[in-house]
């Protein structure tokens, strides 16, 4: 299979393994395609999850990751790319239903937001909430106290 992909995409895809784990890192620009052919021609049938990692010094800022399950091969595979604070990633919502509620996580934790979502908005916290608390250089504190005060009217127990 990652021959495969290497021959159709060169470059654009690294191939790696770790603790018999297998992943493959894809440029931002490829993920659709390849998200597809997993799903439908490599029989990736259930999206585990989907989640993000925040790197702030890095100029692209985070690694998205999906953990793919094949029921048909009883394997696992992990996907990985990079993007950039700010940019955006076309939804999986419509090659895995389960990637809904997992889009929303990543968008109101990292702020991630996935062109054609469904239903893009919080999952988690409260719609007025600022900020996306799993970023490493977000203040909880400062949010806590702030949105308390607001909304509760008493003084945060922080």
């Amino acid at each position: 299979m990652i021959e495969k992909f290497k021959s159709m995409y060169g470059s654009g895809i690294e191939a790696l393994t770790y603790v018999g784990q297998n992943y493959i890192t894809v440029d931002r620009s490829l993920i659709p395609e390849i998200l597809q052919i997993l799903r439908k021609e490599e029989q990736f049938d259930y999206c585990v999850d989907l989640t993000a990692v925040h790197y702030p010094a890095r100029e692209k800022q985070f690694d998205i990751v999906w953990v793919l399950y094949s029921f048909a091969r009883n394997q696992r595979m992990r996907v990985t790319t990079r993007i950039a604070d700010g940019e955006t990633l076309a939804s999986s919502v419509p090659i895995w239903a389960t990637a809904n509620w997992l889009e929303r996580e990543v968008f109101d934790m990292f702020g991630i937001r996935f062109d054609g979502h469904p239903d893009m908005k919080r999952i988690l916290l409260p719609d007025g909430w600022k900020g996306h608390p799993l970023r490493k250089d977000y203040s909880i504190l400062q949010q806590d106290k702030e949105w308390v005060q607001i909304n509760l009217g008493i003084e945060s127990g922080q």
